[in-house]
């Protein structure tokens, strides 16, 4: 029988390793160019662990959504091997259809996965609330601003079931204002509905607000320059000297990659 010995007072109980959801080891994508081979992503390694949110920055052009792709098994590596429970894909436009309204967009993954039309409106419909959408279910997308469009797409991607999300650049063409209302939203929704979440990002303090870890890539090929762990407790705001000194640190990481 294991007997488990008591802890000073203040002593924190130990930190349990997470169970992976997704594993990359030695990844790497090659596409044909042109001009002949180029190269995505080389030996990229990662592990997330189950109800992890792993955030990845990098330059523009490095395999971000390539690697998001990879996870998703909408490509696979040349190189390497890529493991992960089963993942959805929310890409960084909505893509929501024009001619369906707001509840058929959001149920469009049920509808795909064979529940019946009525059923799925209900269920994508009952969750509305809980988004602030309430009373815009029979909207059409172009009537909705770009912050409900986008509450719309990731309820679509979490109404898939997948326990995996993978995330590109989901508040990329919003405002400011709206950018910052969204990233509150999301860490919100996932503290309710919680599940492994990769989340590329152009964003630096996006990635510190939201994230348990950051992954830092290098310019194509991309590779792992570093993996952040980020401690601070949630909520976190942008204003946090804390959260200020881990993003000079991140771009500090970028600029020595670009060199």
């Amino acid at each position: 029988m294991a007997i488990e010995l008591e802890r000073p007072p203040g002593t924190p109980a130990p930190v349990q390793p997470r169970r992976p959801a997704v594993e990359l080891e030695r990844v790497g994508r090659v596409f044909a160019g042109a001009e002949g081979p180029v190269a995505a992503l080389r030996e990229i390694t990662l592990s997330v662990g189950t109800g992890e949110l792993m955030a990845v920055v990098g330059p523009s052009g490095c395999g971000k959504t390539t690697l998001l792709e990879l996870i998703c098994a909408l490509q696979e590596p040349d190189s390497g091997r890529a493991r992960s429970a089963p993942a959805a894909l929310m890409p960084q436009h909505d893509l929501l259809l024009p001619w369906m309204d707001a509840v058929e967009n959001a149920a469009l993954a049920l509808r795909i996965a064979g529940v019946p039309r009525g059923e799925a409106r209900a269920r994508a419909g009952a969750l509305f609330g809980e988004l602030g959408l309430d009373g815009f279910q029979r909207a059409r997308p172009q009537e909705l601003s770009g912050g409900m469009r986008q509450r719309i797409a990731f309820l679509r991607t979490l109404l898939s079931g997948k326990p995996v999300l993978c995330l590109d650049e989901p508040f990329g063409a919003l405002d400011a204002i709206t950018r910052a209302e969204m990233q509150e939203w999301l860490a919100g929704a996932l503290a309710a509905e919680p599940r492994t979440v990769i989340l590329v990002t152009h964003d630096v303090e996006e990635a510190i607000l939201l994230g348990d870890r950051v992954a830092v890539l290098s310019p194509r090929p991309g590779r792992v320059l570093e993996e952040i762990e980020i401690t601070l407790a949630r909520p976190r705001r942008r204003t946090d000297p804390a959260v200020q000194a881990l993003r000079e640190r991140v771009l500090e990481r970028l600029a020595e990659g670009a060199v």
